[in-house]
């Protein structure tokens, strides 16, 4: 089994670094799904500097309180501040910043204090936010501290932590969400080919958390089997811990991320897959959009009034969770684990297909594949019976990249065929017509003729270029 920890966060641990060595407190928020990697990014920073790392519970203020003042005893060397009973977080805090030792400490260094899983502190106290509002105001912000909290409850912490009616709320010195790794990291989890590579990115994205569990020694599929599909297996419940932690009614969302996945896109279709009406399921969808688990999509070159909006799941794992696994829990339960394996290879082809257009879309904006220009927007376009898979475009240069993606290994001829067809799509396409600077492109698995292709003009690239 794999156990490497930590892999780039170069941009995060910089970040952080800088606004270590400003001079003034800080008070940071970190958020970020599940398993992406906060609490190694955090103890990663932390390293060498004078601080805490609290992981907090759900067992309430008492116990946290408790456990807090013994991590503070440990740093102030004094067995008897452990002892102690603290009736709140004021009396905590105010004991720990008056003592002698903290005071020494921070004559030479910056202090760290995280918090992680700050939300858990809220399930038992919902006035926490105006009781660290308070301790910032009064006490922390005189400190030579930085204050760290995170939290993976992406739709807590962006309520109660960062919104405006947040007590928090313009307190905060800096926020940073943190994002799945991007694909060209997954091959320091595993010793893959590309083609395997990018099935893993369809299936979990760039969490490393679920990347760290993956057994080098062992085929993809063979992976897919023990940790995501075989009964007890890591990934098989990881799901339903996310919905529970974000929601505390999952059901529906439950039902709405089914209809999604089974390829239901628009709030009618959502409707009709579900049963719900239509002001509940648009309430839903607008919550999920809101939190990047869920992504709203029109095409790329309409007004924002454009109606006919289409949702996909923007997080790969839960895309690929809600297409196979939730529809085959009876038979997973019944142990036909590898029946369903054999199931999923039999249509991953296909989902190959439509996954692989959002892998291009994400490198093409983190600018690890070149346009030829810089873009300002990019996304799908549709219009009637016909759609482009990307279409990047500056909407100051006028510049427009047509670009289609297929999951398939390509000749230079049948290229060349998709390309023409292109050409003739993109004359649909109303946008700066007669004014516009044109370029097209295609991408796939493996395109034979690729340098001669990209002398014509055209860009083009395929896993080799990933």
């Amino acid at each position: 089994m794999y156990q490497q920890n930590f892999i780039d966060r170069k941009k995060e641990i910089e970040y952080l670094n800088n606004r270590y060595r400003t001079g003034q407190p800080e008070f940071i928020v970190l958020y970020g799904r599940r398993r992406v990697g906060k609490t190694e990014l955090m103890l990663k920073f932390m390293k060498e500097k004078p601080g805490i790392y609290f992981l907090a519970s759900r067992e309430g203020d008492r116990q946290n309180i408790k456990m807090f003042a013994g991590l503070m005893a440990d740093i102030l060397e004094d067995e008897m501040f452990e002892k102690v009973v603290f009736p709140d977080w004021y009396s905590l805090f105010i004991a720990f910043f008056n003592h002698n030792q903290f005071k020494e400490i921070t004559k030479k260094d910056k202090f760290v204090i995280v918090i992680d899983e700050f939300p858990f502190l809220m399930n038992s106290n919902t006035a926490i936010s105006s009781i660290f509002q308070k301790l910032w105001e009064l006490n922390m912000k005189e400190e030579n501290i930085m204050l760290i909290l995170s939290g993976s409850s992406v739709s807590v912490m962006e309520s109660e932590v960062l919104a405006y009616r947040s007590p928090l709320y313009g307190r905060r010195t800096g926020q940073w969400h943190i994002s799945p790794l991007k694909f060209g990291y997954l091959k320091e989890f595993l010793p893959y080919s590309k083609e395997d590579l990018a099935s893993i990115w369809f299936i979990v994205g760039g969490i490393p958390g679920y990347l760290i569990r993956f057994d080098r020694e062992i085929p993809l599929w063979d992976n897919i089997l023990h940790n995501m599909v075989e009964k007890g297996s890591y990934l098989l419940r990881e799901a339903d811990f996310i919905l529970n932690e974000e929601f505390r009614e999952p059901k529906n969302y439950k039902l709405i991320f089914n209809a999604i996945a089974q390829g239901s896109t628009t709030i009618g279709e959502i409707c009709n897959a579900t049963g719900l009406d239509k002001g509940m399921v648009s309430k839903y969808v607008f919550v999920l959009n809101r939190m990047h688990i869920i992504k709203e999509e029109i095409p790329v070159t309409a007004s924002y009034k454009f109606k006919r909006r289409h949702y996909i799941i923007e997080d790969p794992y839960l895309n690929f969770w809600f297409r196979y696994i939730y529809p085959n829990r009876i038979h997973i339960e019944a142990g036909k684990e590898k029946e369903v394996v054999d199931t999923i290879k039999k249509e991953f082809q296909t989902y190959s297909g439509h996954m692989f257009e959002y892998l291009v879309n994400d490198i093409l904006h983190s600018k690890c594949l070149d346009a030829g220009f810089n873009f300002t927007k990019i996304g799908r376009w549709w219009h009637k019976d016909k759609e482009i898979d990307i279409v990047a475009l500056n909407e100051n240069s006028k510049d427009i990249l047509f670009l289609e993606c297929k999951w398939k290994c390509l000749t230079k001829k049948q290229a060349e065929n998709i390309l023409r067809e292109l050409k003739i799509k993109a004359e649909s396409v109303d946008w700066n017509t007669g004014k516009r600077k044109e370029h097209f492109g295609i991408t796939a698995k493996k395109i034979e003729g690729k340098e001669e292709l990209k002398k014509k003009g055209y860009a083009v690239f395929d896993l080799d270029d990933f």
